[in-house]
């Protein structure tokens, strides 16, 4: 991706984006998981989003899981924010990575949200729509990660 199409934003910037999602989670954003993308189709399956929630949270509800995950993020996952190519007049994509440790293995999860909060005098909700959640398809280097002390 070029440099036109992303960035990377401010520290402040990322630790206010996090506080917004926190918000919207908290105040019953609509979240919006894609399950199944048609980018799958030709796609190892151990890479989409199905395949990593199910792995790292069999008998879970994705739903639910996600907004629990969501939380958790911090400044030091963030990765970058892309514009959204397909549909432009949307807001920008965040993207983060985070690696999640069961017994003897570690997995590498590729996160990519938006968050979009709406005037509920405008009858609006909250949004949090999720592109990405699934195994990072190249390993993590330190140096992907802006805000990473470690």
């Amino acid at each position: 991706m070029d440099n036109e199409s992303s960035r990377i934003e401010s520290e402040a910037n990322v630790s206010a984006y996090l506080a917004k999602l926190r918000y919207a989670l908290e105040n019953n954003a609509a979240l919006d998981f894609q399950q199944e993308r048609r980018v799958d189709e030709a796609r190892d399956i151990q890479y989409t989003n199905r395949y990593t929630v199910a792995e790292l949270f069999p008998d879970e509800d994705p739903q639910e899981v996600l907004r629990e995950e969501l939380r958790t993020l911090k400044t030091k996952d963030y990765l970058r924010t892309v514009k959204d190519l397909r549909f432009p007049k949307r807001s920008d994509m965040w993207e983060f990575g985070k690696v999640y440790r069961r017994s003897d293995e570690s997995t590498e999860v590729y996160i990519k949200i938006r968050v979009e909060l709406l005037d509920a005098r405008l009858s609006g909700n909250h949004t949090v729509f999720v592109m990405s959640f699934h195994r990072a398809e190249k390993p993590f280097e330190r140096e992907h990660f802006p805000y990473c002390l470690t």
